[in-house]
């Protein structure tokens, strides 16, 4: 595979004026030209895709890009998949929505509770922010408390009552041992923050201490801190935190939004092997349809049939649960092991090129999703460590590599498909590799 198979119309560089155009064309419909405040402020413009295909994205400039963002992380079969297309055609040819219960749904409900270890039952939601409120609702229904704690660089929605401390400047958030709750969005309900506990995490000591008062209903987190920065829990940390949170009766939460079937057919608390109490998965689940998921012990989940409210209209709605019966069959130990060889090669091929060209940078996480982080000379452990990384210079980074038919997210994340072969990881590290070289001529790295 050669830049000319990439890029077949671009020469040596890709153009986006046509998506610029065009975005600066859809603002008078929609704030920024887009839908989802995630998607404003790319550089050099957010995109506007035609098509994708296994690990390509295909643009309205003609351009052919490697795809790392694959969807912000559903995407693990690729763009395409066939089975799943197969799958939801299938199903569209029944019917959209029926506002009732049909097979497909407990089949994918079924293959999700084999799958998921903490799975005694689960309910059906389309996004990950749906699901982590219906967590929360769930365990200060069973606890009779309303504290929660949450850590630092977490993200676990954008609703009032979690979008706190998520990036907040290191400035403002106070000392690491009693960290000050900020708030991620303007007009968001300060009164908020008054049943939110924020916390260093991969500290335990600090959630013993907490803990200790028995008036906190969930610890959330995600298992591998995988939204800003794939850090690993410490050794020990997730056993701890299992531990302390049955102690004090405390309800443990996972957010596997991003972990969940991306770290392996049973996410992250597979992978580690700690259970937590309640979890909740998005993403991967469905290769790219709006699902997500809550799920954890019988008697917690239960309480959803015994006066916790929990709802909605597009729930298991039937076409998506068709997609995500096919991804969940889809997810086989061959096709991990696949990822895991490609990503591994990705990795440690960015690790060469960085000790090569002296640049100071960590590339940390897992196969399936990692983190690049410039100005680092070793791992993050938490927040605070991973806000020091040099986010203009990554930035930079991202837009050189764009401009060389590669797309990857400016915040640091890299995610890994059933589709990205050896061919593609060698094509993205030569890329990579005259990335990093323009960037040390022009004194950026």
């Amino acid at each position: 595979m050669t830049r000319s198979d990439i890029l077949p119309d671009q020469g040596p560089f890709c153009s986006f004026e046509e998506s610029k155009r065009q975005i600066d064309e859809n603002r008078q419909w929609m704030p920024g030209g887009v839908s989802s405040n995630f998607r404003l402020n790319i550089a050099p413009t957010p995109l506007v895709f035609e098509s994708g295909d296994g690990p390509y994205l295909h643009d309205v400039d003609g351009n052919r890009l490697i795809d790392y963002y694959l969807g912000m992380g559903p995407m693990i079969l690729g763009h395409r998949p066939r089975a799943v297309c197969q799958a939801v055609t299938s199903q569209i040819e029944k019917g959209i929505l029926f506002a009732g219960q049909t097979r497909i749904e407990a089949e994918a409900a079924r293959r999700f509770c084999d799958m998921v270890p903490c799975a005694e039952q689960m309910r059906f939601n389309c996004s990950g922010s749906e699901v982590i409120q219906a967590a929360l609702r769930i365990a200060r229904a069973a606890t009779g408390r309303e504290k929660i704690v949450k850590f630092e660089g977490h993200y676990h929605g954008w609703f009032d009552s979690v979008l706190w401390s998520v990036a907040p400047p290191v400035d403002a958030a106070g000392n690491p041992q009693n960290p000050v709750a900020v708030q991620g969005s303007k007009g968001q309900l300060a009164g908020s923050a008054d049943a939110l506990v924020v916390l260093s995490w991969n500290d335990l000591e600090s959630l013993e201490s907490r803990l200790a008062a028995r008036d906190v209903a969930a610890v959330i987190m995600e298992p591998a801190m995988c939204n800003a920065g794939a850090i690993h829990p410490l050794p020990g940390y997730l056993e701890g935190v299992r531990d302390v949170c049955t102690r004090t009766g405390t309800i443990l939460i996972f957010d596997e939004v991003i972990t969940g079937f991306r770290l392996g057919p049973g996410g992250a608390q597979e992978r580690f092997g700690v259970t937590p109490d309640l979890s909740t998965f998005g993403k991967a689940i469905a290769n790219g349809f709006p699902v997500a998921a809550v799920a954890g012990r019988g008697d917690l989940m239960g309480l959803c049939a015994q006066g916790v409210v929990h709802g909605g209209t597009f729930n298991a709605q039937p076409i998506a649960m068709a997609a995500t019966a096919a991804t969940l069959s889809a997810l086989k130990p061959a096709l991990y092991e696949s990822i895991t060889t490609q990503g591994e090669a990705l990795m440690n091929g960015l690790k060469d090129i960085f000790l090569v060209e002296g640049v100071t940078a960590t590339v940390t996480g897992f196969p399936q999703i990692f983190h690049v982080a410039f100005g680092l000379a070793s791992p993050a452990r938490d927040y605070r460590g991973l806000a020091g990384m040099n986010r203009a210079a990554y930035v930079a980074f991202s837009t050189e590599l764009l401009r060389r038919g590669v797309r990857v997210l400016e915040r640091g994340a890299w995610f890994m498909s059933s589709e990205h072969d050896s061919g593609v990881v060698d094509e993205t590290l030569s890329a990579v590799g005259d990335a990093v070289r323009e960037l040390k001529r022009t004194d950026i790295l």
